[in-house]
């Protein structure tokens, strides 16, 4: 919702409508007049976006709770305001019931009628923030977004895409930081239970006691505290997905009691006899081997053949190298945002060069951590911390034709050179190469327009 909120007012009085309309208009508001119910039902369809609605209950050919029925059916979001007469409370306690967001009086009580409508305009914004949110988190984890264009992930991705319209539980192994949690939600996003609730629940970061509760939920005095019955987080992903991240951190007793949930599909609560029957589909996630837990008497083999239908092998960031820039270069540009943001070639050598030890997460965060650091937004090798630093080759004073560059790359290690110079200062290392900013940005690798 961007600039004045644009009221629809409905009723077939016409001076109740010019002293409504006036009043609207003297707070600010853009407002729209039908004089009957029937022409505010007419509008529902029309190109005209409407913020909020404010009704006269009683009119002669379509009555205010026709006009609610209508905003509800077609435009659920549009808050509908109802005016009563006296003595027709009950008609607006109805109309509240039937969807109405509140009801307000004649004769108008002005303050009153600013109120309920500033109440109805702000809930509707939280609203409409609430789905920007959700739309942006679908985004964030569609299957598209994983960046990566290396081998080993075009054959993950290929995996996702096949498993994801199954129900098949999916174990996803890989080292810490490589982005377990990310696939998990890819693949229930573009699975038929992307309407449902994705559950993520770290079973390393829960003891084993509560851990049980969490998952199956408790009856009212099944144990100490447990002061009233409470669902499990397996009832709450009912129609959806739950995560089980660091699978291979749960102990052997609970290890049979997931058994029996993924074999039988349903659930015993702790403290009760009844079985709960479960609609969940079942991603697991672990960085141990859990093959080597198994024959170590740490794992139960059936359960783990119950989690590896299929397997979706994660590479650390080490065997997928080509991958590192792009998500440089990802990470970049979110966490710019409109200033922008540009490797120079020398970061891009360091983030190169450097092994990665936590893998995607720690280049996220160091990417995420330099920009905070860097006012200009140009990354140095200075710019991140000692051990990516280190990892850039060293420079040799006015060598930079050593390995026979081409004019362009030559242009730009100069620039680069002036650049780290001034400490990252555009204006001054564009005043001292003789060219304007704009023309720097499209010389730095990345900068091809100026954003800040």
């Amino acid at each position: 919702m961007s600039g004045p909120a644009n009221i629809l007012i409905v009723d077939d009085d016409d001076a109740s409508r010019t002293l409504l309309r006036r009043v609207l208009e003297s707070e600010g508001y853009t407002v729209t007049a039908a004089e009957d119910g029937a022409v505010a039902i007419k509008l529902v369809d029309s190109d005209t976006a409407f913020d909020a609605v404010v009704s006269d209950i009683r009119m002669v050919e379509a009555d205010g709770l026709q006009v609610v029925d209508a905003f509800r059916k077609k435009r659920p979001d549009v808050p509908v305001i109802l005016v009563t007469a006296f003595g027709n409370v009950e008609g607006a306690v109805e109309a509240v019931r039937r969807g109405a967001f509140d009801y307000i009086s004649k004769p108008y009580d002005l303050s009153n009628i600013h109120l309920v409508l500033d109440r109805a305009l702000r809930q509707r914004r939280l609203a409409e923030e609430n789905r920007r949110l959700k739309r942006s988190l679908t985004e964030k984890y569609k299957l598209e977004n994983i960046v990566g264009r290396s081998e080993p992930m075009l054959r993950v991705f290929k995996t996702v895409a096949r498993v994801a319209a199954t129900d098949a539980t999916v174990l996803v192994v890989g080292e810490s930081g490589t982005g377990k949690e990310l696939v998990a939600r890819a693949i229930h996003n573009a699975s038929p239970r992307s309407a449902g609730a994705f559950v993520p629940v770290d079973c390393g970061a829960i003891a084993e006691g509560v851990l049980e509760s969490e998952l199956f939920g408790h009856a009212k005095g099944a144990f100490t505290g447990a002061q009233a019955a409470r669902h499990g987080l397996f009832e709450e992903a009912s129609g959806g997905t739950l995560f089980l991240d660091e699978i291979g951190n749960i102990g052997l007793g609970l290890q049979a009691r997931l058994l029996r949930v993924l074999q039988e599909g349903e659930l015993r609560r702790v403290g009760e006899s009844q079985p709960v029957r479960i609609d969940v589909r079942v991603v697991a996630a672990t960085n141990r081997d859990l093959e080597a837990e198994v024959k170590a008497g740490r794992f139960r083999e059936d359960l783990f053949y119950r989690l590896n239908v299929v397997q979706i092998r994660l590479p650390p960031l080490r065997e997928r190298t080509d991958d590192i820039l792009p998500l440089a270069e990802h990470f970049a540009a979110r966490y710019a945002g409109e200033r922008g943001a540009a490797l120079t070639t020398a970061a891009r050598e360091a983030l190169a060069r450097y092994a990665w030890p936590g893998n995607v997460r720690e280049l996220e965060n160091a990417i995420a951590r330099a920009l905070a650091l860097s006012p200009s937004g140009t990354l140095l090798p200075d710019d991140f911390s000692e051990p990516i630093a280190r990892a850039a080759p060293t420079a040799v004073p006015g060598d930079l034709t050593a390995d026979r560059p081409t004019l362009g790359e030559l242009e730009r290690r100069y620039a680069e050179r002036v650049l780290h110079e001034h400490g990252g200062n555009k204006t001054r290392a564009a005043e001292q190469l003789g060219i304007d900013r704009k023309t720097l940005y499209r010389i730095l690798p990345g900068g091809d327009d100026e954003k800040s």
